[in-house]
């Protein structure tokens, strides 16, 4: 998100991240059930949330993403150790890729 952002494109990229988040789980690595509790600073498994600065959200939004005019690195917290990295950055990929950005929607009009 250093190229394409902003604060409309953001609440629809979370609104999809939220819509796809069993398919997130499903690849973020085994056992999250035992870790992604809602206590110690995680989310529950079967909740999605975000938040600026907040550790406990499943996507932790930098402060410096907000004041870059929501441009920048988001922090999935989801994802555990034993994950497949290349399966982890696909998925994020696919859901990425469900969401239209500015240019888009300017080309199909």
């Amino acid at each position: 998100m250093r190229e394409v952002g902003g604060e409309a494109y953001f609440a629809d990229l979370m609104a999809a991240f939220d819509v796809y988040k069993d398919d997130h789980i499903a690849v973020y690595g085994p056992d999250n059930h035992l870790r992604l509790t809602g206590l110690h600073e995680t989310q529950s498994i079967d909740r999605f949330n975000y938040g600026v600065a907040d550790r406990g959200a499943s996507v932790r939004v930098p402060h410096t993403f907000v004041r870059d005019g929501y441009r920048g690195y988001l922090e999935d917290r989801r994802p555990n150790s034993l994950g497949d990295p290349y399966r982890i950055a696909g998925r994020i990929l696919q859901t990425i890729e469900t969401v239209p950005t500015f240019a888009e929607e300017v080309v199909a009009a």
